[in-house]
C-alpha cells in the first residue's frame, strides 16, 4: 500500500468524496442511507478523509485547526446541532446562513491536524484495558463536534473522536482555520 496523501489518493483513484457519483443525466449524486439522491450544493461536504479535508483547507488559503483551538472556539457555542433522533432521517442538513460560527455541533466529524494522543498526566489503565487504549492512539487524527449519527447526549466542547488519516465512511467534513 502507498504511503501518504497522494499515494492513496491516486492508488484507490479518488476523485470526489466518498459515496459521491457524477451521472450524465442527473448531474452530481450522493448515496445516501436513503440511497441514491441528488447532492444538496449548500449541504456540509460530508465523508471526507483527513488527506482530502487537509487538501481542501490547503487549496482554500486556510488550514485546519489544532484540536485546542476548536475546543477553545466551541465553549463559546450552544451545544445544539443536527444529531440523530428517533424516527428521522440521519443526514447531514444545510448550514445556517449568519456571521460567526455555525455548526460547530452535528451534521459532520471536523478533522483537525492535531494527532490522536493522550493529555497532559493521562496515565492508561493498567492490563488489557490500558493495552487496548494505546494502541488506538497510533497514526490517527482528532475529529470534533459530532455529527448527524451521534446522540446529543454524547456531545460536550470537549469531546474527541479519532480516525486513520484514510477514513472516509463516517460523517467527517472540514472545518477551516486561519491565523490572524
Amino acid at each position: 500500500m502507498a504511503v501518504g496523501r497522494l499515494g492513496r489518493v491516486l492508488e484507490d483513484n479518488w476523485t470526489a468524496p466518498l459515496y459521491w457519483q457524477r451521472d450524465e443525466s442527473a448531474g452530481w449524486t450522493e448515496f445516501t442511507l436513503h440511497g441514491r439522491q441528488a447532492l444538496q450544493p449548500d449541504a456540509p461536504v460530508t465523508h471526507l478523509s483527513y488527506y482530502e479535508a487537509s487538501a481542501f483547507a490547503e487549496w482554500a488559503g486556510a488550514r485546519l485547526p489544532e484540536e485546542r483551538e476548536w475546543e477553545l472556539a466551541a465553549r463559546t457555542c450552544p451545544v445544539e446541532g443536527n444529531f440523530v433522533r428517533p424516527g428521522e432521517t440521519v443526514h447531514p442538513r444545510a448550514g445556517a446562513s449568519g456571521r460567526g460560527l455555525q455548526q460547530m455541533f452535528g451534521d459532520v466529524w471536523e478533522w483537525t491536524r492535531s494527532a490522536y494522543s493522550a493529555y497532559p498526566r493521562y496515565r492508561p489503565a493498567s492490563g488489557a484495558v490500558g493495552e487496548y487504549n494505546g494502541k488506538f492512539m497510533c497514526g490517527q487524527f482528532v475529529l470534533r463536534g459530532g455529527s448527524c449519527a451521534t446522540p446529543r447526549g454524547h456531545i460536550r466542547p470537549t469531546y474527541r473522536n479519532f480516525f486513520p488519516p484514510d477514513a472516509r465512511w463516517q460523517f467527517s467534513g472540514v472545518r477551516l482555520a486561519k491565523d490572524i
